[in-house]
């Protein structure tokens, strides 16, 4: 049975125990709730693949309290991982490093390279300085579904699978984080997150290269195949100029709808949910409507395109992804 508790030094102190076990523990950080794992144990971490459902060739992402720790996992850390470590850290972004020849394969996937990031959150950064090592920790939910962003979220769908739900309350950005590849000749961006392609520009000098979504079976990095963040009911992206067509069609062929929007004119035959215009709301935001609606066992969701702005990237990568299976 999974029990969640309030996240506070009595609950910290628990969860540690239990990660030293090699029991699975969720918490929130401040992009979305991870499943953790003792990093540094190949059997613990096999329990997040089974939990998840999730190939065990997808490499995760380990949580560190500290820069001083990248040399734990980190076989060499460049130069320009230690700048962006500086500007952005804590901070949801995600630094792909040549790993340790110790490092467990099960965090990696079998590559060589190993993903890691200081989380901007004071539950996660307390468990992690606790806790002493990293933390293997990919989203909190089923291979491929939407991330949970609050801790009744992962009890929805872990119940059973995780053995501690720790409860910090609704993570502040939303979606996950940003994840630069520095293990190869050129900087490369994996997948887009609050910390822009700009902002990682601008540190390091030189533009970034966006592979966001790989074309075979085994990514480089979490959240690379085409469908992912995906809700189980069919969801598809509308331009707003075409949504009451849309509507009026899909109503006519006996639908039943669901609509995630900016503005909207109230109506009775579907469940509309409304969100900020701003992408830093939205994001918080998102992943909460698109679970609301899920329970409503609706035919189709309808998400109203957001603007294709560099402010609003990470969200349309996470919607594309998720409106692929439609």
């Amino acid at each position: 049975m999974t029990e969640t508790v309030f996240a506070d030094d009595a609950a910290i102190a628990k969860a540690v125990e239990l990660l030293n076990q090699g029991r699975l523990v969720a918490f929130p950080t401040e992009t979305v709730y991870g499943l953790g794992a003792d990093a540094g144990s190949a059997e613990a971490v096999t329990g997040i693949f089974k939990a998840k459902g999730r190939p065990v060739d997808h490499p995760l992402i380990v949580h560190i309290a500290s820069p001083a720790q990248l040399s734990d996992w980190a076989s060499t850390v460049p130069e320009t991982a230690q700048r962006l470590a500086k500007r952005f850290w804590p901070g949801p972004l995600t630094l792909i490093l040549k790993k340790r020849p110790e490092v467990p394969n099960e965090v990696t996937g079998g590559q060589d390279t190993i993903g890691l990031r200081i989380p901007d959150s004071p539950v996660a950064l307390h468990l992690l300085r606790a806790f002493g090592g990293g933390i293997a920790a990919p989203s909190a939910n089923r291979f491929k579904r939407v991330s949970p962003t609050q801790a009744s979220h992962v009890a929805e769908e872990l119940e059973g699978l995780v053995d501690l739900i720790l409860d910090g309350g609704p993570c502040r950005v939303g979606v996950e984080s940003t994840i630069i590849d520095l293990s190869g000749a050129s900087p490369l961006l994996l997948r887009p997150g609050s910390i822009t392609k700009a902002e990682i520009e601008q540190v390091l000098q030189c533009e970034l290269t966006e592979i966001s979504t790989t074309n075979n079976d085994t990514p480089r990095a979490p959240g690379q195949m085409a469908v992912h963040y995906a809700p189980t009911t069919p969801t598809r992206l509308c331009p707003s100029e075409q949504l009451n067509e849309t509507i009026r069609q899909l109503s006519e062929q006996g639908n039943k709808i669901g609509l995630l929007a900016f503005r909207f004119e109230p109506n009775l035959s579907m469940t509309i949910i409304q969100l900020p215009e701003t992408a830093e709301a939205y994001a918080q935001g998102l992943y909460a409507a698109l679970r609301e609606l899920d329970r409503q066992k609706l035919d189709i969701i309808l998400v109203e395109q957001p603007p294709e702005s560099n402010e609003w990237h990470a969200i349309n990568d996470r919607l594309k992804k998720a409106a692929t299976a439609f």
